[in-house]
């Protein structure tokens, strides 16, 4: 709790960690691969915009109110989010019923979800909890429609070992993921946020790390191994938005704030070293606030606070810079702005109007835009405070340090500075919106002269992927306030049997997994590709029943197709996510094939039919029959060898020029109109080993 923290927040990747006091922690959340947690409907996600859902499925509008949780307290969070004025439509499609809904209570904890939330707890050597009691987590922002998140601890005091040490985990909770959101609407009496149910209720897992991690690089080395050691349970699902890393963070002269939004590993290390420079500028920011006013400094360590020396600080500020709002609405009657006119003189928005805030004290502090050498924006007091405006819903606002600009005239910024003092801000908005906004710009400028405040924060994405790092604010961070009993779900006790149950069935190994392929008769290219794509549980398994390969199917055709690109194939023809492709379907299809059902350009075709027409799910000798009879009738049925030598002796009599010029040369130009003649029922490898035999008289 030395000196003061050095380090230039315009190269944050000079900033050193160990010195500044730095301290962060994972959240890694995880959905599992099984039914939903307390609905037992499938867990699947219709990926689909907001234009492409079916007119004919139920919609349902509600409005969610916050309400105190077991301390008899309304979580801060929760009561933010209430004052925004939301409403929520909610999109019910076939897998979500009346517990999606909130219409019947919920079932218990599925039986597969728990076995694989404590097949993860063993693999993090947890204390597991014999008692599982459910509870509940207010969620006030519409992700779920009761409003609030059911969560069970299963496990605590466990580890993870990375190459640089240990990493303690704190807890592991199995919960409910929430729903999807689709589009969020502007209206007159606030925003409308539309939610599809799919994902409501899938299962994850939250493994909470201790604040072990060493530096930024460490962290993404952490969140590598916590995946890799979750996929190793083959258990868990797969694809993008199916894993999210929250990141918890703080420097000495900063404090808590949790990041999320952080879905590629790559970007960890350059995200948290970013809220590393902003921590620090906030810190001197303050300092620099309080030195003006004649206020006491921050203590260089937040350990070191004086809360009652930081309520008399806040108590000067507010006196410095009171809550008033002024209606400048008349200042723009002339303006000629589209942007202005589109707020000011829309029939959309009742009582919209300009409200002005004036921030005494803060002249030529809110910042200009300014870039780091890699392109992040530093920060600025002006974007936390645009950020704060946003969560009441307003797309912006206009601050005097960037004025004039926008389509508002310098004339215009003369005259409202005039009312509003030199540094102020501007909202144009319907009246009760523009009032919460300017309440959340107010907050957050008297925080200015304090230490940065715990919150969540989220990561600044662009066209799906990060746009330089930063984040903006998302709500308070929330307490323990938001925890209470969930009543409607029996305590569930997990007993020895349970336990044997599990240690019984722990997932292998990666060297048991590597001595289990190794007999197959499989190249070392094809091994290494199913270990690091994880399909090597398919090779033995591809039914999930421990039956063996069909007829005609070997392991190492079976790897063939498991390794090329026929399942992105049959995904873009059937139009589905390739995830949703079964490897059961597959390999029947290959034993088809290899049985001579059908030919090998009729695997792709006729698996993506069979997807699109519901064929799939059957049994076994039924699909095969299928598979057989389609081939016959779409006119993928093989030629039998007799036919192919036909046809293969009479296109030979008519290139016998071409052949004579080119000898070998010739047969692949000849496989291409043999292949034609044939048409769909040509098998390539038997048509090429008939033509090979008749060129060389071999």
């Amino acid at each position: 709790m030395g000196g003061e923290p050095i380090g230039s927040v315009d190269d944050s990747n000079s900033l050193d960690p160990e010195a500044l006091g730095f301290m962060c922690g994972l959240e890694i959340h995880q959905q599992l691969n099984s039914g939903k947690l307390h609905s037992r409907q499938p867990s699947m996600l219709y990926e689909m915009g907001i234009e492409a859902v079916p007119t004919n499925w139920n919609r349902v509008e509600r409005k969610l109110n916050a309400t105190s949780g077991e301390s008899g307290i309304i979580d801060v969070a929760a009561r933010f989010e209430q004052r925004r004025k939301r409403s929520f439509v909610y999109i019910q499609c076939p897998n979500s019923g009346l517990i999606e809904l909130d219409d019947a209570p919920p079932s218990g904890l599925d039986d597969e979800a728990l076995d694989i939330a404590m097949t993860i707890a063993t693999l993090l050597e947890m204390h597991p909890v014999d008692v599982l009691q459910t509870m509940r987590k207010q969620v006030v922002d519409g992700s779920n429609t009761s409003g609030f998140q059911r969560t069970t601890l299963i496990g605590t005091s466990g580890k993870i070992k990375t190459e640089r040490g240990d990493v303690g985990v704190d807890v592991l909770l199995l919960e409910e993921d929430s729903a999807r959101k689709l589009e969020t609407r502007s209206t007159g009496n606030g925003e409308q946020v539309v939610y599809i149910l799919d994902r409501l209720g899938i299962p994850l897992v939250e493994i909470a790390t201790s604040p072990d991690i060493i530096d930024p690089d460490h962290a993404m080395e952490t969140a590598r191994t916590i995946g890799s050691l979750l996929r190793s349970t083959r258990s868990v699902r797969r694809g993008l938005g199916t894993i999210r890393q929250d990141l918890n963070v703080s420097i000495a002269c900063g404090d808590r704030v949790e990041i999320k939004g952080t879905q590629d590993l790559d970007w960890v290390p350059r995200i948290i070293r970013l809220e590393m420079g902003r921590q620090l500028h906030f810190y001197r920011l303050a300092n620099e606030l309080r030195e003006a006013q004649n206020l006491p400094l921050l203590p260089s360590h937040r350990d070191m606070d004086d809360p009652k020396i930081e309520s008399q600080v806040a108590e000067k500020v507010n006196h410095l810079m009171p809550l008033e709002l002024h209606n400048v609405t008349n200042l723009f009657s002339e303006n000629d702005s589209k942007m202005v006119k589109s707020i000011l003189s829309s029939e959309k928005f009742d009582d919209a109007r300009a409200l002005g805030l004036s921030l005494p004290g803060l002249a030529g502090k809110l910042g200009s835009k300014k870039v780091d050498k890699e392109g992040a924006q530093l920060p600025r007091l002006g974007r936390e405070l645009a950020s704060a405006a946003k969560l009441a819903g307003v797309k912006g606002i206009f601050h005097s340090g960037e004025l004039p600009a926008y389509g508002i005239s310098q004339e215009e910024t003369d005259a409202c500075k005039e009312i509003l003092g030199d540094c102020f801000v501007l909202c144009l908005a319907p009246k009760w919106q523009a009032e919460l906004a300017l309440e959340a710009v107010h907050k957050r400028a008297k925080l200015a002269y304090h230490r940065i405040t715990q919150e969540v924060r989220n990561v600044v994405i662009r066209k799906g992927a990060p746009e330089d790092g930063t984040t903006t604010a998302m709500r308070p961070l929330p307490g323990s306030a938001r925890m209470y009993p969930e009543t409607d779900v029996p305590v569930r006790i997990f007993h020895d049997e349970d336990w044997e149950r599990i240690l019984a069935n722990m997932p292998p190994t990666s060297e048991e997994r590597l001595t289990k392929l190794q007999p197959l008769g499989l190249s070392e290219n094809q091994i290494e590709a199913l270990l690091g794509a994880e399909l090597d549980d398919l090779i033995h398994d591809p039914f999930n029943d421990n039956s063996p390969l069909p007829d005609g199917v070997s392991a190492k055709s079976w790897a063939s197709l498991l390794l090329d690109r026929t399942v992105s194939e049959i995904a873009d023809q059937a139009k589905v996510d390739p995830y949703d492709v079964p490897y059961a379907l597959l390999c029947l299809a290959l034993s088809s094939r290899e049985q001579g059902g059908m030919t090998r350009e009729g695997l792709i075709p006729l698996s993506s039919k069979a997807l699109q027409q519901g064929v799939w799910p059957t049994d076994k000798e039924t699909m095969v029959n299928w598979f057989n009879a389609t081939a016959e009738e779409d006119g993928f049925k093989p030629a039998d060898a007799s036919s192919i030598e036909a046809i293969v002796d009479e296109i030979l009599a008519e290139r016998a020029d071409f052949i004579a010029e080119r000898g070998m040369g010739a047969m692949g130009p000849l496989m291409g109109v043999i292949l034609g003649r044939l048409g769909n029922g040509a098998d390539g490898k038997a048509v090429s080993a008939i033509l090979r035999q008749k060129l060389t008289g071999n």
